[in-house]
């Protein structure tokens, strides 16, 4: 049985590691943190949204980014001070826009194709993680947007997606508590949403349930080719350290979200990951006139670039906006405003007296695929770079690197020693 090394326990992760445990590999995972789930996988906008699938290498995006870039709390925003790895993944996100139609329905196949997989672990292992199955409403506010969005939704359906426009009327009765001046939308009823770091959590678990071992606080330092790979990290915290640890492993599957970037550097790749902030809320709904004034089908409103979900009872999660600035995980006031204003105009009637704010790193290719697949040196794999998408397509890359390792290293290998 081959020993297989999962760098990262976030949702891409310990979906990886879930899917090569139900193959019969040897599977450990390596994060740096205390716990599973503590970076992009944390707090993100929860929904799981094939109809959120258009991938962003439009021209109108680069044109919104120039228009936003002195407005602090711009939907787009972007550090202009010079760095080689932005202006290359730039110059790269641009040279894709030519492959805007064909990654916007490759996307959205890949997202239908996560959901079987997603359900299929939560019931089959138990994982309660706050599924709301009421779709996912995208709303308008004027006629060129709605075009737009319609344009976008050919796509869609072309990938497979059941996504409808819907009128005024009919967004009122999808989601009475919203109450705003409207051009249109689109509803997409399989859509849902949850909670990532439950699920995420959840899936880890389950992991170890079925053997794989998961040791956290491991800051990986080294990388060795010798019979397979050895694998040196460090373990402990600033105050204690524990020394260093060796793992052998006859294959590594890089998972470190925005780190896998250095992660393929050591390992002779080139994987030209970028960082992009996303900035969330959980509104605490402490008091009954809260819960029923929020709304429970999730929301995208596309002038905003926000994103709402319900989490149970009593928390409602506003998300958004992408912020191009490094390996800064900053929470920003200015960013977290707009999100509190966004939910104070639209549902008056839900109290923001009490936020919790938070901020991750989106790790974003240029051409906003997936990097799911081998690396030059056999035996290193990837599955990584989902960008705003890695809640609603981990599942279905996990399974589908699962099947290269397989194809590459059966599960009746020998392993090492």
């Amino acid at each position: 049985m081959p020993k297989i090394v999962v760098v990262g326990a976030g949702i891409t992760g310990v979906s990886t590691a879930y899917a090569l445990l139900e193959r019969g590999y040897d599977v450990t995972v390596l994060d740096r943190h205390r716990y599973a789930a503590m970076e992009t996988s944390f707090a993100n906008g929860g929904q799981l949204s094939a109809s959120n699938a258009e991938v962003w290498n439009r021209w109108s995006t680069i044109l919104k980014g120039i228009k936003w870039m002195i407005k602090r709390d711009a939907p787009l925003l972007m550090n202009p001070a010079p760095s080689w790895h932005k202006y290359s993944w730039l110059a790269e996100f641009v040279a894709n826009i030519a492959n805007y139609r064909e990654n916007t329905v490759k996307t959205t196949k890949l997202a239908i194709m996560a959901r079987k997989h997603m359900f299929e672990i939560a019931e089959r292992e138990g994982i309660d993680f706050d599924h709301v199955r009421r779709g996912i409403l995208h709303i308008y506010w004027e006629k060129a947007e709605f075009n737009h969005a319609r344009a976008v939704n050919d796509l869609l359906v072309r990938g497979g997606l059941d996504r409808r426009p819907v009128t005024v009327e009919e967004i009122q009765s999808i989601e009475p508590t919203l109450r705003s001046t409207l051009y249109g939308g689109f509803y997409t009823p399989s859509d849902s949403t949850g909670d990532i770091h439950k699920y995420t959590t959840g899936v880890a678990r389950a992991c170890e349930k079925r053997g794989a071992r998961f040791y956290y606080d491991a800051d990986v330092r080294r990388i060795e080719r010798q019979e397979g790979f050895r694998i040196f990290y460090a373990s402990g915290t600033e105050d204690r350290h524990s020394g260093q640890h060796e793992i052998r492993a006859d294959a590594i599957v890089v998972c470190a979200g925005c780190s896998s970037r250095d992660f393929a550097a050591r390992l002779g790749d080139r994987l030209n990951i970028y960082p992009v902030k996303g900035y969330s809320i959980t509104v605490e709904l402490d008091e009954s006139a809260s819960q029923e004034a929020a709304p429970w089908v999730s929301l995208l409103d596309d002038r905003a670039k926000i994103v709402t979900s319900r989490l149970g009872l009593s928390k409602f999660r506003v998300a958004g906006t992408a912020e191009f600035n490094g390996l800064n995980r900053d929470i920003r006031d200015d960013r977290i405003k707009p999100l509190v204003d966004w939910t104070r105009m639209h549902f008056p009637g839900v109290s923001t007296k009490r936020v919790v704010p938070w901020a991750g790193l989106r790790p974003m290719m240029p051409n906003m695929m997936p990097r799911v697949g081998k690396g030059k040196a056999r035996g290193v794999f990837y599955n990584t770079g989902h960008g705003h998408l890695g809640w609603t397509l981990s599942a279905a890359t996990a399974e589908m690197l699962a099947e290269i390792i397989s194809g590459d290293l059966p599960a009746d290998a020998r392993r090492v020693a």
